[in-house]
């Protein structure tokens, strides 16, 4: 018997040895110097003619025994994917947080999936909005958003005032000099709103997401420790497509 995170393991070797191998075959049947021979010998007409040396070409590359070499890298990675996929039928684990079971016997192919989507659930909790730290805010059912307590403040405005430099003479009319004056002519109150979150509460979804995501890397672990049959199916795929 062979655990299922070994054949996870071999997969990746077997299947990059494989492409590896039908590349360069690929490569050497594109070629036709290689697939080509020859041999040519020249005779003269005449006992006392020339004598010339023979020619010969070996072929080197043969289509049928590329199709056997062929048929031995494909088997490879057919049967150890075929392995992991079958085993992958029977592996399955509960994922457990915090003693709950938020998921059960989930199969190994959901758990390295959610495993995967649980780092983008992380990057856009990380990314929420927070309250400015510079104010004291209170939730506000009514509206559905936090508030700060009510600021208030004034409302000022210029009114002209007028200052007499000299008083009025038979002579000359007084001189007056305009100035102007902040005079409060109103209240301001004023309350912020905010769509965002807590900081706290914020880092307490961080803590649940970085629960769940170790509990899925363990319920993973523990699935692919499941036996697994080594399925054979290559031989029997290619005995069929390259048969006589």
């Amino acid at each position: 018997m062979t655990l299922l995170h070994q054949i996870l393991a071999l997969e990746p070797g077997v299947r990059s040895r494989s492409e590896k191998k039908l590349t360069d075959l690929h490569r050497k049947l594109g070629k036709d110097q290689l697939l080509s021979g020859l041999t040519r010998n020249y005779e003269p007409r005449d006992a006392e003619g020339e004598k010339l040396p023979g020619e010969s070409t070996r072929v080197q590359v043969k289509a049928d025994e590329a199709l056997t070499l062929a048929a031995a890298a494909f088997t490879e990675a057919f049967d150890v994917v075929a392995t992991k996929d079958f085993g992958n039928l029977d592996a399955r684990a509960d994922l457990v947080v915090d003693g709950e079971v938020l998921v059960e016997q989930a199969p190994a192919t959901y758990l390295l999936w959610l495993e995967r989507k649980l780092v983008d659930l992380r990057t856009f909790v990380e990314k929420l909005p927070t309250l400015d730290p510079a104010e004291t805010w209170t939730y506000d059912g009514n509206v559905g958003a936090h508030r700060t307590d009510t600021l208030r403040s004034t409302r000022t405005k210029k009114v002209p005032r007028n200052h007499v430099k000299a008083e009025a003479t038979e002579r000359h009319p007084a001189q007056v000099d305009v100035y102007y004056e902040d005079v409060i002519v109103g209240d301001w109150a004023t309350v912020k709103f905010s769509g965002a979150l807590p900081a706290d509460r914020v880092r307490a979804l961080l803590t649940r997401v970085e629960k769940v995501q170790d509990a899925v890397k363990a319920a993973r672990q523990e699935a692919n420790t499941v036996e697994v049959d080594q399925v054979k199916v290559g031989d029997t795929i290619f005995d069929y497509v390259f048969g006589a």
